[in-house]
């Protein structure tokens, strides 16, 4: 019988031990430049006793900022004597596209959150991806991977669930969404790719977890980031780590929506200049000009409209005026009652 997989990624820091521990992931990396050296991913490890264990991550994409610096406050903020059980965070878990400001690696050009579960004989995200999913998630009680739209997408600030078959998990799931707090979360049941993600590697492991669209522009707001700190510090609340007294209360109810099949997503037609006519938060209808698509190189052309194939509420737009053909201009959600 083969011996099981193992990660080649070291750790520094104990799992097991109480107190706060600060050290990195050692993910060996052999280059011209350092031929036994690694790449530091760092992690911050609080313990106090028995109890549930919460995994956060950001930086899962190296372009979206809000969740890094969210986990980077709470790092300095959290500690053992204030806590019941274990936090774990991960804030740049893609530590080169982070340090590059990138969607992807700028080692091996992947994406972390379309390689899950990995490879722990992989390039360096699939190894990353493999040490995640199969060393990291299990510790957990509860897992929340703080996205935003990165570089090309601006987001309504909204926490996210991807809603499996298993009602016991999805009502955990949905418990967690709300104890969130955020003013408007989102639900997809079939995401592309979602078994790719850092949120099907929790589903495989049958861990709840949440994600966040908190953003974007390739910036931080103070409105975004109150979010997510108010967030993660309720899920901490809501699985018992942190006293009911932390809780940040919200300043309005949860908008619930769902984003379902590909009349959801508008695209651009063709390469030009994106004009958009709608805002984020904006209530659509199908048939509505979203947006225009210009081209500057034949300035007396009329512009291609793009039409909305379904009503809904704008959860996401594009934000670099250049675009392709190809590119994802918005997507809709619809209103949700869970």
């Amino acid at each position: 019988m083969p011996e099981p997989r193992r990660t080649r990624i070291v750790p520094e820091v104990d799992f097991e031990k109480n107190g706060t521990q600060h050290g990195f992931l050692r993910l060996f990396h052999s280059t011209h430049a350092s031929a036994y050296g690694f790449i530091p991913i760092p992690i911050v490890v609080i313990r106090n006793g028995s109890g549930p264990t919460a995994f956060f991550m950001s930086g899962n994409h190296g372009d979206e900022y809000e969740g890094q610096v969210a986990l980077c406050n709470l790092a300095k903020w959290l500690t053992p004597e204030k806590i019941s059980g274990r936090v774990i965070l991960l804030p740049a878990a893609n530590f080169p596209a982070a340090m590059a400001g990138r969607r992807v690696s700028p080692i091996d050009d992947l994406n972390l959150n379309r390689v899950f579960p990995g490879d722990p004989d992989g390039t360096v995200t699939q190894q990353i991806a493999w040490y995640i999913e199969n060393e990291l998630i299990p510790m957990a009680d509860i897992m929340a991977d703080l996205h935003s739209g990165g570089s090309s997408l601006m987001y309504l600030p909204s926490a996210l669930a991807q809603l499996r078959s298993d009602e016991e998990h999805q009502r955990r799931q949905l418990a967690a969404l709300k104890a969130f707090a955020s003013p408007s979360a989102y639900v997809t049941r079939s995401g592309p790719g979602g078994h790719a993600t850092a949120s099907g590697g929790a589903a495989r492991k049958g861990v709840v977890a949440i994600g966040t669209e908190l953003g974007g522009s390739g910036t931080v707001t103070p409105a975004a980031l109150r979010i997510a700190e108010r967030g993660v510090r309720n899920l901490l609340v809501h699985v018992g780590i942190l006293p009911e007294s932390e809780r940040i209360a919200a300043t309005e109810p949860t908008r619930f929506l769902e984003v379902g099949g590909p009349d959801y997503y508008t695209y651009t037609p063709e390469p030009g200049v994106f004009e958009p006519a709608v805002e984020l938060g904006q209530s659509v209808h199908e048939g509505q000009v979203g947006g225009r698509i210009h081209f500057p190189e034949t300035p007396w052309a009329p512009p291609a409209e793009v039409r909305f194939q379904r009503d809904g509420i704008v959860l996401c737009k594009r934000i670099p005026g250049r675009t392709a053909r190809g590119d994802c201009l918005f997507h809709l959600g619809t209103p949700a009652d869970f």
